[in-house]
């Protein structure tokens, strides 16, 4: 029988809910998106996709999204952390790391 660690069994993603004409989304979008997921964060929480305006995914959230975009960080189908808006490159990366730190999702960076 294999036994992997808990933070491994457990579904972890990204969710970034969005619209047409969005000008943030096409900004992060612009700034981020390439590089995301070749990061340590983007790897632990590969990212998914939603229109704000399409069926809702299967997620348990805190509360209802109503901006775009809004990154909601899940596992195991439930919200464990939120970032509404983007607020550029250089505080995304920060809060983004905060958002997992309280969440408890540890990153291992790889030398």
């Amino acid at each position: 029988m294999l036994w992997l660690p808990a933070a491994s069994v457990a579904e972890t993603y990204l969710l970034m809910a969005e619209e047409d004409g969005c000008y943030w989304c096409a900004k992060w979008n612009e700034e981020i998106a390439h590089i995301y997921p070749k990061t340590t964060e983007g790897k632990m929480a590969p990212l998914q996709r939603y229109d704000l305006h399409s069926e809702t995914p299967d997620v348990t959230f805190d509360k209802r999204v109503h901006f775009t975009p809004t990154f909601v960080l899940v596992q195991d189908g439930v919200e464990v952390g939120r970032i509404e808006g983007y607020p550029g490159e250089d505080f995304f990366w920060g809060l983004l790391t905060t958002m997992f730190e309280r969440a408890n999702i540890p990153l291992e960076k790889s030398g």
